[in-house]
């Protein structure tokens, strides 16, 4: 799961959440935006190009695990207007409580290979799976259009363990989660560390 991105009045502190295809980040990111009451949502799978500009390979799969099927463009005009938008006015930054500080939630599999967004991430965390559990999970989703048989095999993995290898030149502390724990343990997991995160933010912006 790709993203968690927070902001506190103008200052934008992002938090980043990502995983591997059906890793549970969606999940996740839901489950957070429902118990965060200032919370907001970008999804990376919405900004997926049309079917017929996705190029196939030379086994005749269409190449949607990489970063040319996405319009990461339009993506970063979205993150930007969240973050550009005014904070709510309230009379003195030191009186906000952690409830109300705007969190951006942005989630996907792709987050972490793009370079322009390097510089806005705060915490970033990372869902990973086995193949086994992937690929089960993967066999239970309908996707339009749906896989072909031997796509999983033949390029969701592959392009997962090639991106996977390039974040390992990745500088920022990642913190990596273990996907098949149970929704509810996920959750209190990440939830209990964005609260850190977002109380030590309010201390700093106290202190300046």
């Amino acid at each position: 799961m790709w993203i968690l991105d927070c902001e506190e009045v103008d200052t934008p502190n992002p938090q980043v959440v990502q995983s591997v295809t059906n890793g549970g980040k969606t999940t996740l990111a839901k489950n957070l935006q429902k118990r965060l009451p200032n919370c907001s949502v970008i999804s990376q799978d919405d900004f997926f190009k049309p079917e017929s500009e996705i190029r196939t390979d030379e086994n005749g799969f269409l190449q949607y695990d990489v970063l040319e099927a996405l319009n990461m463009e339009k993506m970063m005009s979205a993150i930007s207007y969240w973050m550009e938008s005014p904070a709510y006015s309230l009379t003195s930054t030191n009186e906000r409580s952690l409830e109300e500080i705007r969190v951006l939630i942005i989630e996907g599999f792709l987050l972490f290979n793009y370079k322009p967004l390097d510089t806005i991430w705060n915490r970033s965390y990372f869902l990973t799976i086995p193949y086994e559990e992937c690929k089960r999970r993967r066999s239970t989703r309908v996707y339009e259009p749906p896989d072909a048989p031997g796509y999983f095999d033949g390029h969701v993995w592959p392009m997962y363990l090639k991106h996977r290898q390039e974040m390992e030149n990745i500088s920022w502390e990642i913190i990596y989660l273990d996907g098949t724990k149970s929704e509810k343990d996920l959750f209190s997991q990440v939830y209990e560390d964005l609260i850190q995160e977002l109380a030590k933010q309010k201390r700093l912006q106290v202190t300046a």
